[in-house]
C-alpha cells in the first residue's frame, strides 16, 4: 500500500479535512469523529489498496487497515493537522450525534490504544519470566530475575503517569503538567504518608480530612483526573496573559489539581473502578460457565463493533491489583474459535483466493492476536461462518470458565503470549490449553461442514 496515495484518497472519499472534527487510531483501525457522515463515501473508502473493511458504529467511522496503520496515520496527520490528530475535541453538535456511549468508546479508545505495545510486551516478559522460574532456569533471588521483573512490572506501576499523558491528548489538556500530576500520586514523599495502614489512611490538607490512597497500578483516578484538569486548562489557557503562562498556568494547575486529585477524584476513581472489577468478577465467580460462554463467543461482536475497548480497562485493572485475570482466558477463546474457523475452511474450500487468506488469517491471529481482517473479510460475509466461530468460542470459553483458568498479564490471544497462563499450579496452563484447543477444533468441525467445496471469497 502507498501510504501516501492512500491517506488522500481516504481523506477525499470522508469529506476532506473539514468534515473531520477528530482522529486517533488503534492496533489496527483509523477512528474519525466526522461533522457528517453522510458526506462519506463508504464503497469509495472501501475500494482504496489497503482497506479491509469501513465500520460506522460506537459513534465513529472506523477503517480497518491492519497492523499498518500507524504509518497510513502518519500520512493522514500530514494531511489533516496536529490540532485534529490524537485528539476528539468535538462541537457540542458533534458530540450530540456521537452519543454518550459513542463519546465514552471514543475516549477509552484513544486513551489506551497507545499504551498497547508497552502492556503486551510487559505481559509477555512477565510470563516468560514465571515460565523460566517454573522450569529452574532463573531463581527469584538472582540479579537478573530482579532486574527483568522491573522491567515487566514498571508499565503498570507507572501506568497512572502513562495514562495521565494518553488522557491529556484525549481531553486537550497539557501532556507533561498532566504527567507530573500523575507522577506526583507516585511520589515517595506522598506514599509514605500512607504508613502500614495502606488505603484508607488518613491525613488532613489546610485542615480537609483526606482519605489516602495507593495510586500506583490504578485506571480510573488518573483519567477522570485529566478530564476534570482538561477544563480547568482551557480556562486558565484563555484568563491568563500570555507573558504570565509559562509559571502561571503550570503553577495553578498542579496546586489546584494535585490536592483536588487526592482528596475528591482519587478516591471516588479507585472505589469506583473497585466497584466495576468487583462485579465483573462477582458475575464470573458465580457462573463462570456462563461468562465464558458469554465472553469467548461474544468477544468477536465486539471487536466487530469496535467496542471491545470498553473490557479492556477491568483486565487490566484486575492485572494490577491482584496479579492476575478471568477474562483474558475468554478473549484467547475467541481468538482460536477464529483460527479454527479459518482451517475448517481452509481444509474444505479450493478456491485459491479464500484458502491463501484463511492462511494468512491463522498465521496473523497466532503471532500477533490481531483478528479483524478474519472477522471482517471471512465472518462478516459468511453468517454460517461468524456462528462457527462464536459457538468456538463459547465452547472453548466455558470450559475455561469451568476450571477457572486465569492469565497473570493482560495479553492479547495468540501463541507468543501463551506464558501469561504459566503460574504456581501447573493445570492453570494445562486446562488453558485444553480450551483452547476445544475452541479451534469446535469452530473448525463446524466450519468445515458449513462451508461448500466450492466456496469463493467475497470481495468489497
Amino acid at each position: 500500500m502507498d501510504y501516501k496515495i492512500g491517506a488522500k484518497e481516504i481523506l477525499e472519499h470522508i469529506g476532506g479535512k473539514e468534515n473531520i472534527s477528530g482522529m486517533t487510531h488503534c492496533a489496527t483501525r483509523l477512528r474519525f469523529n466526522l461533522r457528517d457522515t453522510t458526506k462519506a463515501d463508504t464503497a469509495a473508502v472501501e475500494q482504496v489498496d489497503g482497506v479491509v473493511n469501513v465500520i460506522n458504529k460506537a459513534g465513529q467511522y472506523q477503517i480497518l487497515i491492519g497492523t499498518n496503520v500507524p504509518k497510513l496515520y502518519a500520512e493522514m496527520e500530514d494531511l489533516v493537522g496536529a490540532d485534529k490528530a490524537a485528539s476528539t475535541e468535538s462541537t457540542k453538535a458533534d458530540r450530540s450525534a456521537q452519543g454518550i456511549i459513542g463519546s465514552i468508546f471514543s475516549a477509552i479508545s484513544s486513551i489506551f490504544a497507545p499504551l498497547l505495545p508497552a502492556l503486551a510486551g510487559s505481559g509477555i516478559l512477565r510470563g516468560l519470566l514465571l515460565l523460566f522460574v517454573q522450569l529452574g532456569w532463573l531463581s527469584e533471588a538472582s540479579g537478573t530475575y530482579q532486574i527483568l521483573s522491573a522491567a515487566s512490572m514498571t508499565v503498570f506501576y507507572f501506568l497512572p503517569v502513562l495514562l495521565a499523558i494518553t488522557s491529556a491528548r484525549r481531553f486537550g489538556a497539557d501532556m507533561f503538567i498532566s504527567a507530573l500530576i500523575g507522577a506526583a500520586l507516585l511520589h515517595p514523599d506522598f506514599i509514605a504518608l500512607l504508613g502500614d495502614i495502606g488505603n484508607g489512611a488518613t491525613t488532613t490538607f489546610l485542615g480537609i480530612p483526606t482519605i489516602l490512597m495507593n495510586y500506583n497500578s490504578t485506571v480510573v483516578p488518573i483519567i477522570l483526573a485529566i478530564w476534570v484538569f482538561s477544563y480547568l486548562y482551557k480556562w486558565l489557557d484563555r484568563v491568563i496573559p500570555e507573558t504570565l503562562k509559562l509559571v502561571v498556568l503550570p503553577l495553578v494547575s498542579v496546586v489546584v489539581m494535585v490536592p483536588l486529585t487526592i482528596i475528591v477524584i482519587g478516591p471516588l476513581g479507585v472505589y469506583g473502578g473497585e466497584v466495576i472489577a468487583s462485579a465483573v468478577n462477582w458475575l464470573i465467580a458465580r457462573s463462570s460457565i456462563l461468562a465464558g460462554i458469554v465472553v469467548g463467543g461474544g468477544w468477536s461482536v465486539l471487536v466487530s463493533l469496535g467496542i471491545h475497548w470498553a473490557v479492556n480497562p477491568i483486565m487490566i485493572n484486575n492485572v494490577a491489583t491482584y496479579g492476575l485475570d478471568y477474562i483474558v482466558p475468554f478473549t484467547f477463546a475467541c481468538n482460536f474459535a477464529t483460527i479454527g474457523t479459518a482451517l475448517g475452511v481452509l481444509l474444505k474450500a479450493k478456491d485459491r483466493d479464500i484458502r491463501s487468506f484463511s492462511i494468512t488469517g491463522m498465521v496473523t491471529i497466532a503471532l500477533s492476536a490481531i483478528i479483524e481482517p478474519t472477522v471482517f473479510g471471512l465472518l462478516l460475509k459468511n453468517k454460517k461462518l461468524f456462528m462457527a466461530q462464536i459457538i468456538g468460542g463459547a465452547v472453548g470459553g466455558a470450559y475455561l470458565g469451568l476450571t477457572n483458568v486465569y492469565a497473570n498479564a493482560f495479553v492479547f490471544g495468540s501463541v507468543t503470549t501463551f506464558p501469561a497462563f504459566v503460574g504456581e499450579n501447573s493445570s492453570n496452563f494445562i486446562n488453558a490449553m485444553i480450551g483452547l484447543a476445544i475452541s479451534l477444533i469446535v469452530a473448525a468441525v463446524i466450519a468445515y461442514f458449513v462451508t461448500r467445496i466450492d466456496e469463493k471469497l467475497i470481495k468489497n
